[in-house]
């Protein structure tokens, strides 16, 4: 198992579904993991997709996965001058899939973006496994999630979590704040490319002044985030473009009510009802309504609990297995450690 982002960028999803890969893996019986310096292996598997990819995977011809996190319309929003470098990322993400053996696609939007490629590598679709009872609400977390970010137990929280960049939906975020000002709104996420985020001046303006009840409580630590969902009462997700978001996911665990905004992508991936909204406007009022109808929140609790079911780590981690095996079947048997022996 490889990934860049322990080198390199720990404050974003594609770490997080390495971390909870390798995690759930290792509780088998039937697989041994190595992780990027550790060892050698029988399949290579690689989440991310810069220089360490292309290096690590030479001796594993025939038994190389990617899984595919990121395409090249996760650039919009994200990166400055995003118009003038998409070609060259467009032929750059054709090297990373036509590299792999396999490429699993996290959901039906990245299999065919792959697809409008050209890239005629095979194509796996599993969405990323959480170890959904790591985000279980409990009191004592509420509790150790509160202090963290300096907040009374009386307070009503709105939580968002992600990249502090356009794409995110950051800046309707602050606009949904400053609407609902008997809410404490807090937004955990940072800047893994630092001055390279789109429309950074911008946003730094926008949090510079933002309204009383808004706190940003910057890039936090893996281990901390149990705690800091379990603080909060709802949580929004106002992103423009994603592909398997893990967030959202992690806040349903978490027993939140979880507002998307309604984007295609959602409608081909995800299997259960949720709660969306179109715009700011349909966010404040969904949000108003969460904070002052109980019977509506209960509700919304309820559709968290059936909308995990699509994410249960034990099915989908056998498939990833399954997949393993038939690239171990499929390819020449010629021991992969004796390849780099010799």
């Amino acid at each position: 198992m490889v990934s860049e982002t322990p080198f390199i960028m720990k404050g974003q999803g594609v770490h997080t579904a390495f971390v909870d890969l390798v995690e759930l893996l290792k509780k088998r019986s039937d697989v041994d993991v190595v992780v990027n310096n550790e060892g050698v292996g029988d399949v290579f598997h690689c989440h991310t997709y810069g220089p360490y990819y292309f290096w690590k995977g030479v001796k594993y011809k025939g038994r190389r996965i990617h899984t595919a996190n990121v395409i090249p319309d996760s650039i919009r929003g994200s990166l400055p001058m995003w118009q003038q470098l998409f070609p060259l990322v467009r032929w750059y993400f054709r090297l990373v899939f036509s590299y792999a053996d396999v490429v699993i696609a996290v959901s039906p939007t990245v299999a065919q973006a792959i697809r409008d490629l050209g890239v005629t590598t095979k194509i796996r679709k599993i969405p990323n496994p959480l170890p959904l009872d790591r985000w279980k609400w409990t009191d004592e977390k509420a509790t150790k999630g509160r202090k963290l970010l300096g907040l009374a137990a009386q307070e009503k929280v709105v939580l968002g979590v992600g990249q502090l960049q356009a794409r995110k939906g950051v800046e309707d975020f602050l606009d949904i704040a400053e609407a609902i000002p008997e809410a404490q709104f807090v937004w955990v996420g940072g800047r893994p490319f630092r001055a390279m985020t789109e429309g950074i001046a911008r946003i730094n303006k926008r949090i510079a002044k933002r309204s009383a009840n808004v706190q940003f409580a910057g890039m936090l630590d893996l281990s901390d985030m149990p705690f800091i969902y379990a603080a909060a009462d709802i949580f929004l997700f106002p992103s423009y473009q994603e592909n398997c978001p893990l967030a959202p996911v992690e806040a349903a665990a978490c027993s939140l009510p979880v507002v998307f905004r309604d984007i295609k992508e959602y409608e081909r991936l995800y299997e259960n009802p949720y709660l969306k909204a179109k715009n700011t406007a349909e966010f404040i009022a969904i949000t108003r309504r969460l904070l002052g109808d109980q019977d509506f929140y209960a509700e919304a609790v309820k559709i968290s609990a059936r909308f995990i079911d699509q994410f249960n780590s034990a099915r989908l981690c056998d498939e990833i297995v399954a997949l393993y095996a038939d690239l171990v079947r499929e390819t020449p048997r010629q021991s992969i450690a004796d390849s780099v022996i010799r």
